[in-house]
């Protein structure tokens, strides 16, 4: 999670250990739902926030004219949001 974004790092690099002692990390994020670019620097020794995220496909079979779908989900079932 970069800047309250869940993102993908796709780039990570450190720094030296500074006087402060701390090496720093550099890390390039692109957001999983938008793919917008997000950059953090962070030191080494800091925890990161990391979303699980679960995909799944459905079958779309129906959008009514109140905006509701109604899917299919892979055991047949069908569903209605």
């Amino acid at each position: 999670v970069m800047k309250g974004h869940p993102c993908k790092v796709v780039d990570a690099s450190t720094s030296k250990t500074g006087k402060h002692g701390h090496a720093k990390v550099h890390m390039v994020g692109l957001d999983i739902f938008t793919s917008k670019k997000y950059e953090e620097i962070c030191p080494s020794t800091h925890t990161m926030q990391v979303p699980i995220v679960d995909r799944k496909d459905y079958q779309l079979l129906d959008i009514s004219d109140d905006g509701f779908l109604c899917l299919m989900l892979d055991s047949g079932d069908t569903k209605e949001d």
